[in-house]
């Protein structure tokens, strides 16, 4: 039964990890949520249930990230579902980030998860079973979003090593889903959440536009319910045949397909050539 369930989600103090530790907690699931900021974190969520623990754990720190686990098995038991949430947006042309601003977004998106993964891979091999939610974005499968090449490559390898890990993961019971919502109405393209490049270029137009944009026209106007992402999240993981590629939206759905297409026309565009290279 789902109020049975443990759940480990990170960012948990904003977007849609605090929509998930929030529903999760009204259907009487137990929930270990982590964030930066302790406070901020059990203010948004406001509750005093001894269905919830909250963590403050620095992701890129491996012995935080452990120690965040122990606690939750000692509070819990067990540990049935992860959620790697913790992320953020990062837009600016390839040519105008720094090394360190690229750096910082891999160690956030990719090696937070990883660290996570990394340490709750023992638990679930123990148990035999468990979940894991990856949250990546539509920029995850399809990076045709000029000045978000930094941020798409984050979600692309992302969406890589799930792919490896749900084949490693398999023999031991335990499902990796990708999660690639479209535009949902959360925080993400607030200044908190999305950082922008310290030494822009002027000569990149296409990109101020395309930040522009994200920042003062579609934050806030975004199609997507978060409420109702969730719900579908959590739907799959009651599943036995979950999804490995979970597309969140219509937009989503219908940017998947653009990048599909475009694939498969450079496939066959090339196709002869392309494939003439085996010894004779």
């Amino acid at each position: 039964m789902e109020q049975q369930k443990v759940w480990y989600i990170t960012g948990a103090s904003q977007g849609f990890g605090l929509v998930m530790v929030k529903k999760l907690l009204a259907s009487g699931a137990r929930v270990a949520a982590t964030s930066r900021k302790l406070e901020a974190l059990k203010a948004a969520v406001n509750t005093d249930s001894p269905n919830f623990l909250p963590l403050a754990v620095n992701l890129s720190d491996e012995e935080s990230v452990n120690n965040s686990i122990r606690r939750t098995i000692s509070a819990f038991g067990r540990i049935d579902v992860v959620v790697n949430n913790a992320g953020y947006g990062l837009v600016g042309g390839l040519e105008e980030l720094t090394d360190k601003e690229v750096r910082d977004n891999f160690e956030v998106n990719v090696f937070g998860a990883l660290n996570v993964i990394r340490n709750v891979m023992p638990v679930f091999r123990n148990q035999k079973g468990g979940f894991i939610f990856n949250i990546s974005s539509i920029g995850g499968f399809t990076g045709a979003f000029p000045g978000f090449g930094s941020y798409c490559a984050t979600k692309f390898a992302l969406e890589g090593l799930t792919e490896s890990l749900s084949e490693e993961a398999k023999p031991f019971g335990v499902k990796a889903v990708i999660v690639s919502p479209g535009y949902f109405r959360t925080n993400f393209l607030s200044s908190g959440s999305l950082a922008v490049p310290a030494n822009p270029i002027a000569d990149y137009t296409n990109i101020r536009e395309v930040q522009s944009a994200h920042q003062f026209n579609i934050d806030g106007a975004q199609a997507g319910d978060p409420e109702k992402g969730v719900d579908v999240i959590i739907a799959v993981s009651k599943s036995d045949n979950p999804p490995l590629h979970l597309f969140l939206g219509p937009d989503a759905y219908q940017l998947a397909k653009q990048k599909i297409s475009s694939v498969e026309q450079d496939m066959l565009g090339w196709q002869a050539l392309a494939t003439s290279t085996n010894f004779n």
